[in-house]
């Protein structure tokens, strides 16, 4: 009696396995497909041509001072020709810091901008999922070694249809 009871505890989990439901995504198809995605890698695009034209404006004006500065500074008085010099170091360690804060902006931007449209697709995948009874949705681009697209349902374009794409 022990043996069969055993034996049919252990048959309970594999009949309820043979019931779930699979599904799979790909994220990166479903991203690409939507205009936020592309309006986020506008705006991140016009961004970084925004912030290389100041950097470069502000090269080009070390760059004519430091020409200005190398013609005249035989001519000039010492205590002149420290604070040009100085000026000019102060231009450079401006130029590298506004570099750097704008890699940071650029960062944070496309952070935000990604977050937001992650969230969305999570969500969609959510709903999806709760709608067809599915016990997991993996995504195929989350680096998964191995997904069986035979034993799992595709709800890739389920996912687009949530979020109200072709």
């Amino acid at each position: 009696m022990k043996k069969l009871f055993l034996a049919l505890m252990m048959m309970l989990p594999m009949a309820a396995m043979a019931q779930a439901k699979f599904g799979h995504v790909n994220s990166a198809e479903i991203m690409q497909a939507m205009p936020e995605f592309t309006q986020a890698r506008t705006d991140i695009e016009a961004l970084t041509k925004q912030y290389e034209a100041d950097l470069k404006l502000m090269q080009d004006e070390l760059q004519k001072k430091g020409e200005a500065f190398e013609k005249e500074q035989a001519t000039l008085p010492e205590n002149i020709k420290q604070r040009r010099q100085q000026d000019l170091q102060d231009m450079y360690q401006k130029i590298q810091q506004s570099y750097q804060d704008n890699q940071q902006a650029l960062q944070q931007a496309q952070q935000e901008k990604m977050q937001a449209i992650t969230t969305k697709i999570v969500d969609a995948i959510k709903k999806v999922g709760e709608a067809g009874g599915y016990v997991y949705i993996m995504d195929l681009t989350a680096g998964i070694p191995y997904i069986s697209t035979t034993l799992s349902t595709d709800v890739t374009t389920q996912v687009k249809a949530q979020l109200g794409l072709k």
